[in-house]
Protein backbone atom coordinates (compact mmCIF):
# COMPACT_ATOMS: atom_id res chain seq x y z
CA UNK A 1 0.00 0.00 0.00
CA UNK A 2 1.37 3.84 -0.75
CA UNK A 3 1.59 6.19 2.58
CA UNK A 4 1.14 9.93 2.48
CA UNK A 5 4.87 12.02 1.52
CA UNK A 6 5.71 15.18 2.10
CA UNK A 7 7.19 17.60 -0.64
CA UNK A 8 8.98 20.32 0.33
CA UNK A 9 10.88 21.58 -2.92
CA UNK A 10 9.70 24.63 -2.95
CA UNK A 11 10.74 25.20 0.56
CA UNK A 12 14.53 24.44 -0.16
CA UNK A 13 15.77 28.44 -0.49
CA UNK A 14 14.42 28.90 3.26
CA UNK A 15 15.03 25.27 4.60
CA UNK A 16 18.71 24.15 4.20
CA UNK A 17 20.07 21.00 4.80
CA UNK A 18 22.23 22.65 7.61
CA UNK A 19 18.82 23.35 9.24
CA UNK A 20 17.58 20.43 9.26
CA UNK A 21 20.74 18.65 10.51
CA UNK A 22 20.73 21.27 13.61
CA UNK A 23 17.34 20.97 14.37
CA UNK A 24 17.32 16.70 14.41
CA UNK A 25 18.19 16.25 17.97
CA UNK A 26 15.31 18.38 19.27
CA UNK A 27 12.97 16.09 16.91
CA UNK A 28 14.30 13.09 18.45
CA UNK A 29 13.79 14.25 22.06
CA UNK A 30 10.27 15.69 21.54
CA UNK A 31 9.52 12.37 19.41
CA UNK A 32 10.73 10.34 22.59
CA UNK A 33 8.80 12.20 25.00
CA UNK A 34 6.35 11.66 22.67
CA UNK A 35 6.47 7.87 22.38
CA UNK A 36 7.44 6.96 26.08
CA UNK A 37 4.98 9.53 27.36
CA UNK A 38 7.82 11.85 29.47
CA UNK A 39 6.89 14.89 28.38
CA UNK A 40 4.71 17.60 29.57
CA UNK A 41 0.90 16.28 29.48
CA UNK A 42 2.06 12.33 29.69
CA UNK A 43 -1.19 11.91 31.15
CA UNK A 44 -3.58 12.30 27.67
CA UNK A 45 -0.41 10.39 25.16
CA UNK A 46 -2.98 7.24 24.90
CA UNK A 47 -4.15 8.01 21.68
CA UNK A 48 0.00 7.46 20.98
CA UNK A 49 -0.33 3.56 21.03
CA UNK A 50 -4.33 3.47 20.65
CA UNK A 51 -4.01 2.19 17.14
CA UNK A 52 -2.42 -0.74 18.25
CA UNK A 53 -4.30 -1.51 21.41
CA UNK A 54 -8.16 -0.89 20.37
CA UNK A 55 -9.85 -4.44 21.60
CA UNK A 56 -11.51 -6.23 18.37
CA UNK A 57 -14.63 -6.44 20.97
CA UNK A 58 -15.37 -2.96 21.22
CA UNK A 59 -15.02 -2.76 17.39
CA UNK A 60 -17.80 -5.46 17.00
CA UNK A 61 -19.96 -3.45 19.85
CA UNK A 62 -19.20 -0.47 17.87
CA UNK A 63 -20.33 -2.03 14.50
CA UNK A 64 -23.46 -3.41 15.53
CA UNK A 65 -24.62 -0.47 17.65
CA UNK A 66 -24.00 1.76 14.52
CA UNK A 67 -25.81 -0.52 12.49
CA UNK A 68 -28.87 -1.25 14.75
CA UNK A 69 -29.47 2.96 14.58
CA UNK A 70 -28.83 2.91 10.64
CA UNK A 71 -31.64 0.31 10.46
CA UNK A 72 -34.43 2.33 12.19
CA UNK A 73 -33.28 5.95 11.22
CA UNK A 74 -33.23 8.12 8.11
CA UNK A 75 -31.26 10.62 10.34
CA UNK A 76 -28.49 10.09 13.05
CA UNK A 77 -27.46 13.36 14.96
CA UNK A 78 -23.77 13.54 16.59
CA UNK A 79 -23.85 15.88 19.59
CA UNK A 80 -20.82 17.55 20.39
CA UNK A 81 -18.40 20.26 20.26
CA UNK A 82 -14.53 20.38 19.07
CA UNK A 83 -13.14 16.80 19.37
CA UNK A 84 -16.11 15.41 20.02
CA UNK A 85 -17.20 15.78 16.65
CA UNK A 86 -14.76 17.76 14.41
CA UNK A 87 -12.87 14.15 13.32
CA UNK A 88 -15.88 12.41 12.62
CA UNK A 89 -17.28 14.84 10.41
CA UNK A 90 -14.04 15.50 8.92
CA UNK A 91 -13.67 11.56 7.79
CA UNK A 92 -17.25 11.40 6.77
CA UNK A 93 -17.15 14.31 4.55
CA UNK A 94 -13.53 13.13 3.25
CA UNK A 95 -14.65 9.76 2.26
CA UNK A 96 -18.63 10.72 1.10
CA UNK A 97 -18.15 14.33 -0.61
CA UNK A 98 -19.50 17.57 0.98
CA UNK A 99 -22.81 16.93 -0.41
CA UNK A 100 -23.34 13.29 1.62
CA UNK A 101 -26.17 14.61 3.36
CA UNK A 102 -28.41 14.87 0.21
CA UNK A 103 -27.96 11.66 -0.90
CA UNK A 104 -27.16 9.35 1.65
CA UNK A 105 -29.34 6.55 2.84
CA UNK A 106 -28.81 7.11 6.50
CA UNK A 107 -27.94 10.75 7.21
CA UNK A 108 -25.53 11.85 9.46
CA UNK A 109 -25.89 15.19 10.94
CA UNK A 110 -24.66 17.39 13.54
CA UNK A 111 -25.44 19.60 16.82
CA UNK A 112 -24.62 20.90 20.36
CA UNK A 113 -21.49 22.92 18.28
CA UNK A 114 -23.20 26.28 18.24
CA UNK A 115 -25.59 28.26 20.06
CA UNK A 116 -27.85 29.07 17.33
CA UNK A 117 -31.66 28.96 18.05
CA UNK A 118 -32.19 29.51 13.47
CA UNK A 119 -29.76 26.15 13.68
CA UNK A 120 -31.92 24.05 15.96
CA UNK A 121 -34.95 25.57 14.51
CA UNK A 122 -34.00 24.17 11.39
CA UNK A 123 -32.72 20.78 12.55
CA UNK A 124 -36.05 20.53 14.53
CA UNK A 125 -38.01 21.17 11.99
CA UNK A 126 -35.88 18.80 9.05
CA UNK A 127 -36.88 15.99 11.61
CA UNK A 128 -40.33 16.31 11.85
CA UNK A 129 -40.56 14.19 8.69
CA UNK A 130 -37.76 11.87 9.81
CA UNK A 131 -37.06 8.62 11.87
CA UNK A 132 -33.84 9.88 13.95
CA UNK A 133 -31.40 8.91 16.64
CA UNK A 134 -28.96 10.64 18.64
CA UNK A 135 -25.35 10.06 19.36
CA UNK A 136 -24.09 12.00 22.74
CA UNK A 137 -20.68 13.06 23.34
CA UNK A 138 -19.54 14.58 26.20
CA UNK A 139 -16.85 13.61 28.84
CA UNK A 140 -18.51 16.21 31.63
CA UNK A 141 -22.45 16.05 30.09
CA UNK A 142 -22.30 19.63 31.42
CA UNK A 143 -20.75 21.58 28.42
CA UNK A 144 -22.90 24.48 27.66
CA UNK A 145 -23.40 23.74 23.68
CA UNK A 146 -23.97 19.74 23.32
CA UNK A 147 -25.51 19.69 26.77
CA UNK A 148 -28.31 21.97 25.50
CA UNK A 149 -28.88 20.74 22.25
CA UNK A 150 -29.06 17.49 23.35
CA UNK A 151 -32.11 18.63 26.24
CA UNK A 152 -33.52 20.14 23.63
CA UNK A 153 -33.14 16.93 20.80
CA UNK A 154 -33.80 14.53 23.48
CA UNK A 155 -36.93 16.43 23.99
CA UNK A 156 -38.16 16.08 20.90
CA UNK A 157 -37.15 12.37 20.66
CA UNK A 158 -39.17 11.61 23.24
CA UNK A 159 -42.13 13.54 22.15
CA UNK A 160 -42.19 11.46 19.00
CA UNK A 161 -41.61 8.08 20.23
CA UNK A 162 -42.31 7.99 23.42
CA UNK A 163 -39.57 7.92 26.50
CA UNK A 164 -39.24 3.91 26.23
CA UNK A 165 -38.64 4.41 22.57
CA UNK A 166 -36.61 7.24 22.79
CA UNK A 167 -34.22 5.82 25.44
CA UNK A 168 -33.03 3.09 22.54
CA UNK A 169 -32.39 5.85 20.29
CA UNK A 170 -29.93 7.56 22.15
CA UNK A 171 -26.44 6.72 22.80
CA UNK A 172 -24.15 7.95 25.00
CA UNK A 173 -20.14 8.15 24.91
CA UNK A 174 -19.12 9.86 28.15
CA UNK A 175 -16.90 9.19 31.31
CA UNK A 176 -16.56 5.82 32.58
CA UNK A 177 -17.53 6.47 36.06
CA UNK A 178 -18.60 10.02 36.32
CA UNK A 179 -20.56 13.06 35.23
CA UNK A 180 -24.51 14.03 34.40
CA UNK A 181 -24.50 12.18 31.12
CA UNK A 182 -23.09 9.05 32.63
CA UNK A 183 -24.86 9.60 35.40
CA UNK A 184 -28.33 10.13 32.88
CA UNK A 185 -27.30 7.22 30.92
CA UNK A 186 -27.49 5.08 33.86
CA UNK A 187 -31.03 6.42 34.95
CA UNK A 188 -32.11 5.56 31.43
CA UNK A 189 -30.51 2.81 30.46
CA UNK A 190 -28.88 4.35 27.32
CA UNK A 191 -26.43 2.39 25.59
CA UNK A 192 -22.90 3.49 26.24
CA UNK A 193 -19.80 3.92 25.19
CA UNK A 194 -16.48 4.77 27.29
CA UNK A 195 -13.90 8.28 26.33
CA UNK A 196 -10.94 7.25 27.70
CA UNK A 197 -9.40 8.93 30.53
CA UNK A 198 -5.90 9.49 28.83
CA UNK A 199 -6.84 10.70 25.56
CA UNK A 200 -7.74 14.33 25.03
CA UNK A 201 -11.24 15.56 22.83
CA UNK A 202 -8.87 16.80 19.68
CA UNK A 203 -6.62 13.50 19.61
CA UNK A 204 -10.49 11.01 19.99
CA UNK A 205 -11.05 10.38 16.63
CA UNK A 206 -9.90 6.74 16.96
CA UNK A 207 -12.33 5.93 20.40
CA UNK A 208 -15.68 5.69 20.05
CA UNK A 209 -16.08 9.24 19.90
CA UNK A 210 -15.10 9.39 16.37
CA UNK A 211 -16.02 5.70 15.29
CA UNK A 212 -19.40 5.06 16.25
CA UNK A 213 -20.65 8.60 14.19
CA UNK A 214 -18.06 7.17 11.34
CA UNK A 215 -19.45 3.89 11.26
CA UNK A 216 -23.38 5.17 11.50
CA UNK A 217 -22.14 6.61 8.38
CA UNK A 218 -21.73 3.55 6.57
CA UNK A 219 -18.05 3.73 6.51
CA UNK A 220 -15.44 1.28 7.14
CA UNK A 221 -13.79 1.73 10.75
CA UNK A 222 -11.85 -1.50 10.19
CA UNK A 223 -10.25 0.09 7.03
CA UNK A 224 -9.85 3.75 8.97
CA UNK A 225 -7.93 1.66 11.79
CA UNK A 226 -5.95 0.05 9.13
CA UNK A 227 -4.76 3.18 8.21
CA UNK A 228 -3.80 4.37 11.67
CA UNK A 229 -1.52 1.33 12.72
CA UNK A 230 0.13 1.62 8.97
CA UNK A 231 1.33 5.35 9.86
CA UNK A 232 2.02 4.85 13.71
CA UNK A 233 4.03 1.36 12.54
CA UNK A 234 6.05 3.54 10.00
CA UNK A 235 6.03 6.88 11.88
CA UNK A 236 6.83 5.56 15.77
CA UNK A 237 9.94 3.30 14.12
CA UNK A 238 12.14 6.34 12.11
CA UNK A 239 13.61 9.08 13.93
CA UNK A 240 14.96 10.67 10.76
CA UNK A 241 13.70 13.87 9.61
CA UNK A 242 14.94 12.69 5.93
CA UNK A 243 12.35 9.01 5.96
CA UNK A 244 9.73 10.69 8.60
CA UNK A 245 7.75 13.42 6.42
CA UNK A 246 5.56 13.40 10.13
CA UNK A 247 8.74 14.52 11.76
CA UNK A 248 9.92 17.00 8.61
CA UNK A 249 6.94 18.59 8.45
CA UNK A 250 6.64 19.39 12.30
CA UNK A 251 10.64 20.63 12.29
CA UNK A 252 9.98 22.66 8.69
CA UNK A 253 7.14 24.55 10.48
CA UNK A 254 8.83 25.22 13.49
CA UNK A 255 12.31 26.45 11.66
CA UNK A 256 9.62 29.04 9.90
CA UNK A 257 8.35 30.49 13.22
CA UNK A 258 12.02 30.49 13.87
CA UNK A 259 12.58 32.48 11.12
CA UNK A 260 9.64 34.66 12.16
CA UNK A 261 6.49 33.38 10.46
CA UNK A 262 3.49 33.52 12.17
CA UNK A 263 0.34 32.04 10.18
CA UNK A 264 0.24 28.10 8.40
CA UNK A 265 -2.48 28.12 5.67
CA UNK A 266 -3.35 24.58 4.78
CA UNK A 267 -4.77 24.23 1.71
CA UNK A 268 -6.90 22.21 0.14
CA UNK A 269 -7.71 21.61 -3.41
CA UNK A 270 -10.79 19.52 -2.68
CA UNK A 271 -14.03 20.52 -1.10
CA UNK A 272 -14.22 17.09 0.77
CA UNK A 273 -11.36 18.34 2.60
CA UNK A 274 -12.86 21.08 4.36
CA UNK A 275 -13.57 19.43 7.51
CA UNK A 276 -9.95 17.63 7.75
CA UNK A 277 -8.86 21.68 7.58
CA UNK A 278 -11.28 22.54 10.38
CA UNK A 279 -10.00 19.29 12.86
CA UNK A 280 -6.51 20.46 11.88
CA UNK A 281 -7.12 23.87 13.40
CA UNK A 282 -8.65 22.90 16.07
CA UNK A 283 -5.89 20.36 16.84
CA UNK A 284 -2.72 22.47 16.14
CA UNK A 285 -4.93 25.83 17.52
CA UNK A 286 -5.97 23.87 21.01
CA UNK A 287 -1.98 22.30 21.40
CA UNK A 288 0.40 25.24 20.45
CA UNK A 289 -1.64 28.13 21.48
CA UNK A 290 0.00 29.00 24.82
CA UNK A 291 2.28 31.33 26.42
CA UNK A 292 1.92 33.93 23.93
CA UNK A 293 3.68 31.12 21.55
CA UNK A 294 2.08 29.47 17.88
CA UNK A 295 1.76 29.38 14.47
CA UNK A 296 -1.52 30.42 13.79
CA UNK A 297 -3.26 27.30 11.98
CA UNK A 298 -6.10 28.96 9.23
CA UNK A 299 -7.42 27.18 6.08
CA UNK A 300 -8.63 28.11 2.57
CA UNK A 301 -10.32 25.79 0.20
CA UNK A 302 -8.94 26.32 -3.08
CA UNK A 303 -9.93 27.31 -6.14
CA UNK A 304 -12.71 29.13 -4.52
CA UNK A 305 -10.73 31.08 -2.04
CA UNK A 306 -8.25 32.14 -4.53
CA UNK A 307 -10.84 34.56 -5.85
CA UNK A 308 -10.77 35.92 -2.21
CA UNK A 309 -8.02 35.02 0.40
CA UNK A 310 -5.57 34.72 -3.36
CA UNK A 311 -4.51 38.29 -3.33
CA UNK A 312 -3.75 38.35 0.19
CA UNK A 313 -1.14 35.27 -0.07
CA UNK A 314 0.00 36.24 -3.21
CA UNK A 315 0.67 39.89 -2.58
CA UNK A 316 0.38 40.70 1.60
CA UNK A 317 2.76 40.54 4.19
CA UNK A 318 5.16 37.35 4.33
CA UNK A 319 4.69 36.54 7.46
CA UNK A 320 2.81 33.47 6.00
CA UNK A 321 3.53 29.66 4.62
CA UNK A 322 1.24 27.51 2.88
CA UNK A 323 0.92 23.46 3.43
CA UNK A 324 -0.78 21.91 0.55
CA UNK A 325 -2.94 18.77 0.80
CA UNK A 326 -3.16 17.11 -2.49
CA UNK A 327 -5.37 14.19 -3.53
CA UNK A 328 -3.44 12.16 -6.12
CA UNK A 329 -6.23 9.51 -7.37
CA UNK A 330 -9.78 11.15 -7.69
CA UNK A 331 -12.60 8.45 -7.48
CA UNK A 332 -14.30 10.47 -10.52
CA UNK A 333 -13.50 11.39 -13.98
CA UNK A 334 -15.29 14.41 -15.43
CA UNK A 335 -14.02 15.77 -19.02
CA UNK A 336 -14.96 18.99 -20.87
CA UNK A 337 -17.10 18.59 -23.36
CA UNK A 338 -16.80 20.20 -26.94
CA UNK A 339 -18.73 23.45 -27.53
CA UNK A 340 -19.57 24.60 -30.90
CA UNK A 341 -19.65 28.06 -30.29
CA UNK A 342 -16.66 28.30 -27.72
CA UNK A 343 -18.04 31.74 -25.91
CA UNK A 344 -16.11 30.80 -23.42
CA UNK A 345 -12.97 30.30 -25.31
CA UNK A 346 -12.46 27.06 -23.24
CA UNK A 347 -12.15 24.46 -26.26
CA UNK A 348 -8.74 24.58 -25.74
CA UNK A 349 -9.74 22.44 -22.71
CA UNK A 350 -12.03 19.73 -24.72
CA UNK A 351 -11.28 16.05 -23.54
CA UNK A 352 -9.45 16.95 -20.46
CA UNK A 353 -10.93 15.81 -17.24
CA UNK A 354 -11.45 18.14 -14.05
CA UNK A 355 -8.79 16.59 -12.50
CA UNK A 356 -6.28 17.18 -14.53
CA UNK A 357 -7.47 20.90 -14.75
CA UNK A 358 -7.36 20.78 -11.10
CA UNK A 359 -4.04 19.78 -10.65
CA UNK A 360 -2.83 22.58 -12.91
CA UNK A 361 -4.27 24.85 -10.58
CA UNK A 362 -2.29 23.22 -7.39
CA UNK A 363 0.81 23.05 -9.80
CA UNK A 364 0.54 27.13 -10.48
CA UNK A 365 -0.45 28.38 -7.35
CA UNK A 366 1.78 27.03 -5.20
CA UNK A 367 4.88 28.14 -7.89
CA UNK A 368 3.05 31.64 -8.20
CA UNK A 369 2.86 32.12 -4.51
CA UNK A 370 6.42 30.87 -4.26
CA UNK A 371 7.39 33.66 -6.44
CA UNK A 372 5.43 35.77 -4.03
CA UNK A 373 7.21 35.19 -1.19
CA UNK A 374 4.85 32.62 0.50
CA UNK A 375 6.64 28.96 0.60
CA UNK A 376 5.09 26.17 0.61
CA UNK A 377 4.97 22.29 0.72
CA UNK A 378 2.83 19.52 0.08
CA UNK A 379 1.29 16.54 1.69
CA UNK A 380 0.63 14.08 -1.14
CA UNK A 381 -2.60 11.79 -0.04
CA UNK A 382 -2.85 8.72 -2.62
CA UNK A 383 -6.81 8.77 -2.07
CA UNK A 384 -9.62 9.36 0.36
CA UNK A 385 -10.23 6.17 1.55
CA UNK A 386 -10.82 5.85 5.23
CA UNK A 387 -7.53 4.12 4.90
CA UNK A 388 -5.40 6.83 4.05
CA UNK A 389 -7.28 8.99 5.85
CA UNK A 390 -6.30 7.05 8.84
CA UNK A 391 -2.84 7.89 8.13
CA UNK A 392 -3.07 11.58 7.61
CA UNK A 393 -4.92 12.04 10.82
CA UNK A 394 -2.15 10.28 12.74
CA UNK A 395 0.39 11.82 10.90
CA UNK A 396 -0.86 15.27 12.21
CA UNK A 397 -1.10 13.71 15.86
CA UNK A 398 2.65 12.92 15.79
CA UNK A 399 3.06 16.29 14.34
CA UNK A 400 1.83 18.08 16.34
CA UNK A 401 2.74 16.35 19.49
CA UNK A 402 6.23 16.87 18.17
CA UNK A 403 5.84 20.61 17.36
CA UNK A 404 4.58 21.64 20.50
CA UNK A 405 7.59 20.23 22.40
CA UNK A 406 9.80 21.83 20.07
CA UNK A 407 8.02 25.31 21.07
CA UNK A 408 8.34 24.34 25.04
CA UNK A 409 4.41 23.94 25.73
CA UNK A 410 2.22 21.57 26.68
CA UNK A 411 0.68 19.97 23.73
CA UNK A 412 -2.22 18.35 25.52
CA UNK A 413 -4.19 20.73 27.77
CA UNK A 414 -6.38 24.08 26.80
CA UNK A 415 -6.48 25.96 29.84
CA UNK A 416 -7.40 29.67 27.58
CA UNK A 417 -10.91 27.39 26.80
CA UNK A 418 -12.16 28.48 30.08
CA UNK A 419 -11.92 31.69 30.00
CA UNK A 420 -14.75 32.80 27.98
CA UNK A 421 -17.04 30.25 29.03
CA UNK A 422 -16.02 31.69 33.18
CA UNK A 423 -17.80 35.18 31.49
CA UNK A 424 -20.84 33.57 30.03
CA UNK A 425 -21.90 31.79 32.70
CA UNK A 426 -21.41 34.92 35.22
CA UNK A 427 -23.73 36.52 32.30
CA UNK A 428 -26.37 33.65 32.35
CA UNK A 429 -26.65 33.70 36.13
CA UNK A 430 -25.55 30.68 36.57
CA UNK A 431 -26.17 29.45 40.71
CA UNK A 432 -22.62 29.51 42.34
CA UNK A 433 -21.28 32.26 40.46
CA UNK A 434 -23.26 35.22 42.47
CA UNK A 435 -20.50 37.00 42.76
CA UNK A 436 -19.20 37.08 39.34
CA UNK A 437 -22.41 37.91 37.96
CA UNK A 438 -22.25 41.45 40.15
CA UNK A 439 -18.57 41.87 38.60
CA UNK A 440 -19.40 41.16 35.10
CA UNK A 441 -22.04 43.16 34.86
CA UNK A 442 -20.49 46.20 36.55
CA UNK A 443 -17.92 46.22 33.94
CA UNK A 444 -20.05 46.02 31.34
CA UNK A 445 -22.37 48.85 32.63
CA UNK A 446 -18.72 50.84 32.52
CA UNK A 447 -17.75 50.02 29.34
CA UNK A 448 -20.87 49.33 26.99
CA UNK A 449 -22.24 52.65 26.46
CA UNK A 450 -18.21 54.78 25.60
CA UNK A 451 -17.61 53.66 22.43
CA UNK A 452 -20.86 53.71 19.77
CA UNK A 453 -21.35 54.42 16.18
CA UNK A 454 -24.48 55.11 14.77
CA UNK A 455 -26.29 56.45 11.56
CA UNK A 456 -27.68 59.77 11.89
CA UNK A 457 -31.62 59.32 10.84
Amino acid sequence: MERITLNYTYMSDVISDEAFMQIQPEVEQALRATLEKTGAGRDFLGWVSLPHEIPEALLQDIQQTADALRAKSDVIISIGIGGSYLGARAVIEAVQGPLAPYHEATQVLYAGHNISSWYMQDLLTFLEKKDFSLIVISKSGTTTEPALAFRILRDALEKCYGKEEAGKRIVAITDKAKGALKQLANDEGYKTFIIPDDVGGRFSVLTPVGLLPIACAGISIQEFIKGFRAMASALTAESSLKNNPALAYAAIRTLLYRQGKQIEILVNFEPALHYVSEWWKQLFGESEGKDGKALFPASVDFTTDLHSMGQLIQDGVRNLFETFIIVNKNRHTVTVPHDESNLDTLNYLEGKNLNEINFSAYQGTALAHKDGGAPSMTIELPELTPYYLGQLLYFFEIAVAVSGYLLKVNPFDQPGVEAYKKNMFALLGKPGVEQATHEIHTRLERIQPKHIVTLEK
